[in-house]
């Protein structure tokens, strides 16, 4: 989910419900967006849908026949709405994190608290789409199973350049990474504002002892692409799911946390307003 001019809900996108008719799948906003920015950079800056969210967006652009389709848009509007529950973990986080912004006092305690909540709500995606996995997989033939896993690679990929690390957002912002410098350019910062906002957020983001390799994302692939690939397959096996998904999450929403922590006490009073608007603006399309 994003977070309006660029930023995201659990990056703050992090941050899919039901009714009636089939819950439609998520979709890109063309308005107050960073013009250095394509929508799909912004669309990766999501994190609260794990893994889920990756084959989500994995299986938008198969060809399928007209009976597959049929199949296969039912199992996504599926999996889109099983991700309700991170949707709103990653609303409240953004409450959380804009309530402190505008105070001016961010709280450390509540804010790694809501940060937990995302986790558990991502991490319980794998027992919710078991049944969702395993139609997916009798959809499609072998050729398209292959085709999922080399575009969930390639999702996850895009998604963990969006993300950057603390050593990117102490260089100037790029188009196509790290930049959380970036939503700031709305705050009209100060030179000597952002040189203190980068130096304090990275050396909080060295101290949380986050790593860059995703080896939790690595593993769940690893065993994946030779399930899904296979003949039978049964998404329970895929017990590595949940920490993969749970770490996704994580790693977004305790980035962005840190940021708008080291952020709030060097913006000023009517910086904080504007940008806890903007924080609670976006909170409320979390299922966008």
């Amino acid at each position: 989910m994003r977070l309006r001019n660029g930023i995201s809900i659990l990056a703050l996108g992090l941050l899919a419900c039901g009714g009636s008719t089939a819950p439609a799948p998520p979709t890109t906003p063309t308005t107050t967006q960073d013009q250095t920015e394509s929508p799909d950079v912004d669309q990766h800056r999501r994190h609260h849908g794990g893994v889920t969210m990756l084959i989500e967006w994995s299986i938008k652009d198969l060809e399928l026949t007209a009976d597959q389709k049929a199949k296969v848009e039912k199992i996504r509007a599926d999996l889109h709405a099983k991700m309700a529950p991170t949707h709103e973990a990653a609303k409240n986080l953004a409450n959380v994190l804009a309530d402190g912004v505008a105070a001016g006092a961010m709280d450390k305690a509540k804010d790694d608290a809501a940060i937990a909540q995302v986790s558990t709500a991502a991490g319980a995606l794998h027992d919710a789409t078991i049944d969702a996995m395993n139609q997916l997989h009798a959809a499609l033939t072998p050729a398209q199973r292959a085709q999922v896993v080399d575009k969930l690679d390639a999702h996850f990929e895009k998604w963990k350049n969006a993300q950057g690390n603390d050593e990117d957002d102490a260089k100037p912002a790029r188009p196509h990474g790290g930049g959380h410098m970036k939503m700031m350019k709305q705050l009209a910062l100060t030179q000597d504002q952002m040189d203190k906002i980068k130096a304090s957020f990275s050396s909080d983001m060295k101290a949380a002892h986050q790593t860059h390799e995703h080896k939790e994302f690595q593993a769940h692939r690893d065993s994946f692409a030779t399930a899904f690939k296979a003949e039978t397959f049964d998404a329970k096996t895929m017990t590595n799911e949940s920490a993969a998904s749970s770490h996704m999450a994580t790693w977004g929403a305790t980035r962005m946390a840190r940021f708008l922590e080291a952020a709030t006490p060097v913006l000023t009073p009517e910086q904080r307003t504007k940008l806890a608007q903007m924080i609670r603006d976006r909170a409320g399309h979390a299922g966008d």
